[in-house]
């Protein structure tokens, strides 16, 4: 594949990390440019600093133990799904080095962020779905499921953005099913009038 389409597909992998968490692919992103392990464009040569290091460390332990807590997880949805759309897209950017500007940013607002916003809106739209079907309980298993996605996304991304992209849509696949049938459910129930 050549390098062009290579950071495209990259971002885009990494863009959908984000809308499982917002800040734990950035974190992997300033980690791996800061020990010189990826490049970034020069404009976002900040997430590569120590104090961008710290702040998405803090961010991600945040975010992630937030999840966990019944009522916040929901809540939380309603925030990340904006949050998602421009992480993904500034995580998508940073890492397109050597694209032409307008490539690079169509790429990144469409392609990133709407592929950020894809995931997160149906994470959200399952935890929702949890919330009503198991009274909450459930929940912290869909979030340890997003924080494994994650993290394996994330990881796989920068070790083989192709297969990260093939992981991506045989997730929105599943999870589209998946919401297709929990609304089907939902619908298929008597209503108690």
């Amino acid at each position: 594949m050549p390098d062009f389409a290579l950071a495209i597909v990259l971002g885009i992998a990494l863009a959908a990390a984000t809308g499982f968490r917002v800040f734990l692919p950035m974190l992997i992103v300033s980690v791996a440019a800061y020990t010189g392990h990826l490049s970034l464009d020069n404009n976002f040569a900040w997430l590569g600093t120590p104090a961008a290091l710290i702040m998405l460390s803090v961010a991600t332990l945040v975010e992630i133990s937030a999840y966990y807590i019944p009522v916040v997880d929901n809540l939380l949805d309603s925030l990340a799904t904006p949050a998602a759309f421009v992480a993904g897209t500034v995580v998508s950017a940073a890492v397109m080095t050597d694209v032409p500007p307008m490539v690079k940013w169509s790429a990144a607002v469409i392609a990133g962020g709407g592929i950020a916003g894809l995931t997160q809106g149906l994470t959200a739209m399952i935890r929702a779905h949890s919330t009503v079907l198991t009274g909450g309980l459930g929940n912290a298993v869909i979030a340890t499921v997003e924080l494994g996605g994650a993290l394996l996304l994330s990881l796989l991304a920068l070790a083989a953005p192709a297969a990260a992209i093939a992981l991506v849509i045989l997730f929105l696949w599943l999870a589209i099913r998946l919401s297709r049938q929990l609304v089907r459910r939902a619908n298929s129930q008597p209503k108690n009038r």
